[in-house]
């Protein structure tokens, strides 16, 4: 029995490198769908998303939730809004990334964990311990130093993570398995994304008909980036420690992190290495205090919000 539980723990951490391995690399992929804009990459992957989870639920037999789902309209409200914030945060970041901003989009997913325990606080009117203030003061005194260094506050960042975090509180709150809730989003954006796209063949403005049967390809298996990450994650997720996979979760912005300023050659002046060097700080004060809380008995304590573990491709999205 031991053998078998080392061995799933196993399949499970190399289903976690996998997934956030290929989300941290996908930023190599956005530039091969160039001439392709933002608003159009954006379009073709909602439609194949759709199509790539709609076979995979087909095989698996999983369809029970949808019927339930459409018979309460709070879920399905939901279900619109959560649609809504990550059409923003994969539009934002797949121009980002064509725009040459992959290190700024990393930062966004460097500092979602610590706007999702902000909101925590706002919203859910959670405590926090003193370490975890702390981490915040750090994050929100980066994003002043980014701001001084850019010229600019970090929107592209701020927006990555602002619609990530809220992304996760409102997928936490309608209960859904990572492929199902893929599957309901995708569908509430298929008709718009669809008829654009229907829009932009008839202008003669589409990639997708005027282009190379290679460049088609690429933009139909914009379904297979989104959604094959979020079968590894799901392997991973039932077989490791959410604390382990709270870890594995800095991996992608740190290869994204890693693109910008070796493959991208992204500027990274002395402002920007000390903003980033406090976000850095922040999440070793968050993690540090996370692990030192996992190690003790439970207590009758009001606990912090979860740092929300992305089930979908936009930290990459």
């Amino acid at each position: 029995m031991a053998g078998t539980s080392k061995s799933e723990q196993r399949i499970g951490l190399l289903n976690g490198f996998a997934a956030y391995g290929m989300w941290g690399l996908v930023p190599m992929f956005w530039p091969l769908l160039k001439p392709a804009g933002a608003v159009e990459i954006l379009a073709h992957r909602m439609v194949w998303t759709l199509g790539f989870v709609t076979v995979a639920l087909l095989f698996a037999r999983r369809w029970a939730w949808a019927g339930q789902l459409l018979r309460q309209p709070r879920r399905l409200g939901l279900v619109v809004l959560s649609a809504a914030l990550i059409t923003v945060n994969w539009g934002v970041y797949i121009w980002a990334v064509n725009s040459g901003h992959v290190v700024e989009s990393s930062l966004g997913y460097f500092i979602n964990p610590l706007v999702t325990i902000a909101m925590g606080v706002l919203i859910l009117k959670e405590r926090l311990r003193p370490v975890q203030w702390a981490a915040v003061a750090v994050g929100a005194a980066a994003v002043v130093v980014l701001t001084v260094g850019y010229g600019r506050p970090p929107w592209i960042s701020l927006t990555l993570a602002f619609s990530f975090a809220a992304y996760g509180l409102a997928k936490k709150k309608i209960g859904l398995g990572g492929v199902e809730s893929l599957a309901a989003e995708t569908a509430v954006q298929f008709l718009p994304a669809l008829v654009f796209l229907i829009w932009l063949t008839a202008h003669g403005d589409s990639t997708f008909t005027t282009g190379s049967a290679g460049h088609s390809a690429l933009l139909a298996s914009t379904g297979v980036v989104t959604a094959l990450p979020l079968v590894c994650f799901g392997a991973a997720a039932i077989r490791v420690p959410l604390s382990t996979l709270g870890l594995l979760q800095y991996l992608a912005p740190v290869f994204q992190f890693l693109l910008g300023v070796v493959y991208f050659h992204e500027a990274m002046p002395a402002e920007r290495w000390a903003g980033f060097a406090l976000v850095w700080l922040a999440l070793v004060l968050l993690t540090a205090e996370a692990l030192r809380s996992a190690r003790r008995p439970r207590e009758a304590v009001v606990l912090p919000p979860r740092v929300e573990v992305p089930d979908s491709a936009t930290v990459e999205a």
